[in-house]
């Protein structure tokens, strides 16, 4: 059974479009991900892409800047995780998610922060998305290492007699 994850930013145009895209590609099966940003642009940034492309992470279909507010309705996946990546949108009033899901602030640099050339915020990206990355890396094994505790914590039926 699929779990949904929702990784919210403020423009969702970087960070958290990095974060949808990974954990959809290393998690198949088992999370569902999707992003979203409290001020959403409705651009995804094309040096967010390179990367993913790089990393040999698919960016089609469905890579796109949406609002959060995309997540509240009655038809809305319910999420079992919802992330905030930055300070800023872990500060704004959230809507509240339907079923109450566990909510986690992961604070990643803004990779469009400063003034860089090129080659600079190439790299800048690079090293963003290996944050983004371990961060992932590490919540997903918590999360299989929690289930299998969950799972042996279970109580055993008593045997009939």
């Amino acid at each position: 059974m699929s779990r949904n994850i929702l990784i919210l930013g403020t423009t969702n145009s970087a960070r958290s479009i990095m974060a949808e895209a990974y954990i959809n590609h290393i998690a198949k099966g088992q999370w569902r991900a999707y992003s979203a940003g409290s001020r959403a642009t409705g651009l995804v940034n094309p040096h967010a892409m390179a990367v993913l492309t790089e990393a040999g992470i698919r960016t089609e279909p469905g890579l796109r800047s949406q609002s959060w507010r995309d997540f509240v309705g009655s038809d809305a996946p319910a999420m079992d995780v919802v992330v905030t990546v930055c300070d800023e949108a872990a500060n704004e009033n959230e809507p509240a998610w339907p079923g109450c899901p566990r909510q986690l602030h992961w604070m990643l640099p803004d990779p469009e922060a400063h003034a860089m050339t090129p080659e600079e915020r190439a790299a800048t990206f690079r090293a963003v998305f290996g944050l983004i990355k371990s961060r992932i890396d590490a919540f997903l094994a918590e999360e299989v290492a929690h289930q299998a505790w969950s799972t042996r914590r279970q109580p055993r039926r008593a045997a009939s007699r």
